[in-house]
């Protein structure tokens, strides 16, 4: 009898007709790569802080901006920096983070071609997708406001500036964040990063494991149920993300939904013909799968 009623509450669960747009997504990840290279200090970088908050201020409850100035760590210039904090059904006690870069970098050092690194990256797949993603969540969100929850949107500055072997030198716009940050803090935090793959596998990231193993548990089994196998039960190793840095600053169970296994990562060729909606469509569904059970619970 248990065994049927699982089920039942499965099916049930799974019925609810959410339908990620992952050709809008990809749309905002177009937009974002037609702004060109968009690292601090850069024109580009400028230009899609103002389109971003265009994008989210119409749609949301609030955006809130932090500026902050840091020292690159290469160059050891002063660079500003600005991370966007957007809120769905601010009224809500309960809430639930989901985290994303928008920066890329300045520099394409794991190009082939030796002429090229020291030429910025376009960051396709590096940069805009997690964005756009995140961008397409807050869209639904407005459509289909929540009644017990409530969703932070985070958009980090300067993830993407370090030194391969420097654990300081990445995450810099959380590092800044975590800093400053003095409000109410969500129950779980999400990161998501590098999955408009044309191909994307995700594997479960160490330290999301070592800090966050409920919620791993929580969202590979979503995927499962709604049969994306592109979600696979496989640790792979830790990574130094968003997610580490905001975890580290905060203690809030923190993962990262990353696809690793991309072959034009920090080179030129990280363009959008080298990327597809289709991560987009399965990381989006299984996101809002998330955040939607949580609301109905």
């Amino acid at each position: 009898m248990r065994s049927i009623f699982f089920i039942f509450f499965i099916n049930f669960l799974l019925s609810n007709n959410l339908d990620f747009d992952g050709n809008n997504a990809f749309n905002y990840l177009k937009a974002q790569c037609e702004i060109g290279p968009r690292h601090p200090g850069s024109e580009g970088h400028a230009k899609l802080i103002k389109y971003l908050k265009s994008h989210f201020t119409s749609i949301s409850d609030t955006i809130e901006v932090y500026n902050d100035t840091i020292n690159h760590p290469v160059s050891n210039k002063k660079i500003e920096i600005t991370n966007l904090l957007i809120r769905h059904n601010i009224k809500a006690n309960e809430r639930y983070l989901f985290m994303a870069h928008f920066d890329t970098r300045d520099r394409a050092d794991k190009d082939k071609d030796p002429n090229n690194i020291n030429n910025p990256i376009i960051g396709a797949n590096d940069g805009a997708s997690g964005v756009a993603l995140l961008m397409e969540i807050s869209n639904y969100l407005n459509k289909n406001p929540l009644g017990k929850i409530g969703i932070d949107i985070l958009l980090v500055d300067a993830e993407d500036m370090g030194r391969s072997g420097y654990k300081d030198e990445w995450g810099l716009g959380t590092q800044s964040f975590v800093k400053t940050y003095t409000g109410a803090l969500p129950k779980y935090a999400i990161c998501v990063d590098m999955i408009a793959d044309k191909n994307p596998i995700f594997k479960i990231e160490g330290f999301s494991y070592q800090y966050a193993k409920d919620l791993v548990y929580e969202i590979w089994g979503i995927a499962k149920d709604l049969g994306y196998k592109e979600f696979v039960w496989q640790l792979t190793g830790a990574i130094y993300d968003d997610h580490y840095y905001y975890y580290q600053g905060t203690k809030v169970p923190s993962i990262d939904i990353i696809d690793f296994d991309y072959e034009h990562w920090h080179t030129i060729d990280d363009t959008v013909e080298n990327c597809s909606p289709k991560g987009l469509y399965i990381v989006g569904n299984v996101l809002l799968e998330f955040i939607y059970r949580k609301d109905k619970r």
